[in-house]
C-alpha cells in the first residue's frame, strides 16, 4: 500500500482507529473460545478522508479447556476443528494481527490504537481476554475506550443492526457472507469511514455557510453606513 500522506495523529486525540471483529463460541470471553479475529486499518488519503488501507484475519484454535456453546457455533456456522480452517494458536493469531497495527500506529504518529467495532464492548472483551490468556506484551489497543458503530449508526442512519445500518448507508451487503470476521470487519470499517467522512463534509458546509452569512452581514452593515 502507499504510505498515507497525512498522519492521523491529531484526528482522534493521538489514537489510530482499527476495526476489529471476532467470531466466538459463546458470550463469555473468559470461558468461550475465540474462533476468528479480523483487523481492518483505516487511514487518511490525500483529501483527509478515511479509507481502508489494510486487512488481516486469522482463524483461531480454541484455547485449552475452552467451552463451545452449540448455539453460538450454529449461529456462526463455524466448525472449530475443521482441518480446512487452517487455524493457528491464539497467541500466534494475536501476534499476526498486532504487528501491522503497531506499524500503522508508528507511521501515523499515534500513541495507541483504539478499537472500532459493531457493539464494540463484545470485541474488546474477547480481545483483552485473549491477550491476557496468552500473556501478550504491549497490547497496542486502549484497554477500554472504543468507537461503536452501532451507536454511530443509530445517530447517522437511525439503525443499529449492522446489516440494517449498511443498507441504510447504501453499502452492498451479502447475507451469506455475514458472521465471517473479515467480512463484518470490512463492512464495519466502510461504515465508520462513511460516517466520519460525512461529518467532515457537514462541518465544511456549516463553516462555508457561516462565512457566507458573516460576509453578507458585513456587506449589509457597510451599505447602511454608506
Amino acid at each position: 500500500m502507499e504510505m498515507p500522506i497525512i498522519p492521523l495523529e491529531k484526528r482522534f486525540r493521538g489514537y489510530l482507529p482499527v476495526v476489529i471483529d471476532v467470531e466466538t463460541a459463546g458470550f463469555n470471553p473468559k470461558k468461550h473460545a475465540l474462533l476468528e479475529i479480523a483487523a481492518v486499518i483505516v487511514e487518511f488519503n490525500a483529501e483527509r478522508n478515511l479509507m481502508i488501507t489494510e486487512r488481516y484475519t486469522a482463524h483461531v484454535v480454541p484455547f485449552k479447556n475452552a467451552e463451545l456453546d452449540p448455539a453460538a457455533l450454529k449461529f456462526t456456522g463455524i466448525d472449530p476443528y475443521h482441518p480446512f480452517r487452517m487455524a493457528i494458536e491464539e497467541k500466534a493469531a494475536l501476534e499476526l494481527i498486532f504487528k501491522p497495527i503497531k506499524d500503522a500506529i508508528k507511521r501515523n504518529k499515534c500513541s495507541k490504537a483504539i478499537l472500532v467495532g459493531h457493539n464494540a464492548a463484545f470485541d474488546i472483551a474477547f480481545l483483552n481476554a485473549a491477550a491476557h490468556r496468552t500473556q501478550i506484551k504491549k497490547n497496542p489497543f486502549h484497554p477500554f475506550s472504543t468507537f461503536d458503530t452501532a451507536t454511530l449508526g443509530g445517530l447517522a442512519y437511525q439503525q443499529t443492526v449492522l446489516a440494517k445500518v449498511a443498507h441504510a448507508a447504501g453499502l452492498h451487503w451479502e447475507n451469506d457472507r455475514a458472521h465471517s470476521a473479515l467480512y463484518d470487519a470490512e463492512k464495519t470499517a466502510e461504515l465508520f469511514c462513511m460516517i466520519i467522512n460525512r461529518w467532515k463534509r457537514l462541518e465544511s458546509l456549516e463553516i462555508n455557510e457561516s462565512e457566507k452569512t458573516s460576509a453578507e452581514t458585513n456587506e449589509s452593515e457597510s451599505n447602511i453606513i454608506l
